[in-house]
């Protein structure tokens, strides 16, 4: 897909402010520090439009940023960083279960896992939920740059077997990712224009 404009819309804090247009939603979601945000400008091809920061768990709310005025990308809060405030995390945690479970915009969610390491047990639990409430979604393993061929296949390949014990399915392909060679783009975008196709509230 050709970008020929994003930009940044709204943190939403709260239902009330999600916005109200319609258009299809496309959200990413992953532990704190998995790289999401770095994912998001590299699909995109624009340097900082999602921040990015060493610091795990600054994103706080649903960032939403208009693509091509046709449909948003979503970045989801960050989950599993334990030095946030527990009533921090659980208030982060009711936000992306509200979205998840009752956000009829929504046509794919992005689950994001890194490559270097086996997924954690709330990146299972993620999945899980994903599967029992028949959302469409794919699995993206980032910072495959950061592994040899060999290790990245090895590691892929040990991922796709952790997760598939959860259950396979709408989001049973797992694409190795790299924010800095972008590679795995190209089919990441094929997932996203299949999935904004199927969408009615797609427009022309």
């Amino acid at each position: 897909m050709k970008v020929t404009s994003a930009k940044f819309v709204k943190s939403a804090f709260e239902e009330s402010q999600w916005p109200r247009d319609r258009r299809p939603e496309v959200a990413f979601m992953g532990r704190s520090n998995v790289g999401k945000s770095s994912m998001i400008n590299s699909l995109l091809g624009v340097k900082g439009l999602a921040r990015t920061s060493s610091t795990p768990g600054r994103t706080q709310a649903l960032n939403f940023f208009l693509i091509n005025e046709r449909f948003y990308f979503v970045d989801l809060p960050g989950y599993g960083f334990a030095r946030v405030p527990r009533d921090v995390r659980e208030s982060w945690g009711k936000l992306v279960a509200d979205y998840l479970a009752n956000r009829d915009s929504l046509v794919l969610s992005i689950q994001i896992v890194d490559s270097r390491h086996e997924p954690t047990t709330l990146d299972l639990q993620l999945r899980e939920w994903l599967l029992a409430n028949g959302r469409p979604f794919l699995t993206v393993a980032t910072k495959s740059d950061k592994l040899s061929h060999n290790e990245s296949r090895k590691n892929l390949a040990r991922a796709r077997k952790v997760l598939d014990a959860v259950g396979s399915g709408a989001g049973g392909e797992l694409i190795a990712y790299s924010s800095t060679t972008g590679h795995g783009r190209e089919r990441v975008w094929r997932a996203i224009e299949e999935a904004l196709a199927a969408s009615p509230q797609s427009p022309p």
